[in-house]
């Protein structure tokens, strides 16, 4: 969907923007943006390990009852 906007609708989103907020807002703008790609760049990541963890986890018990089993 993102990589059909091409420059022009990039440029006039910039715009709309710049008229909406006001350039005194934008570096909060950005920063408030940069924030919460950051939280869930973090919480994906946190998903993933325990999810691995997990399966570690489940994977350990499969093997324990494989050798119960014989």
């Amino acid at each position: 969907m993102l990589q059909n906007i091409g420059f022009p609708g990039l440029m006039l989103i910039l715009v709309v923007v710049l008229v909406l907020f006001g350039p005194s807002k934008l570096p909060e703008l950005g920063r408030a943006v940069g924030r919460t790609l950051h939280e869930f760049k973090s919480s994906a990541r946190e998903l993933v390990s325990e999810g691995k963890e997990t399966a570690d986890h489940i994977e350990k018990d499969d093997k324990l009852l494989d050798k119960a089993k014989a």
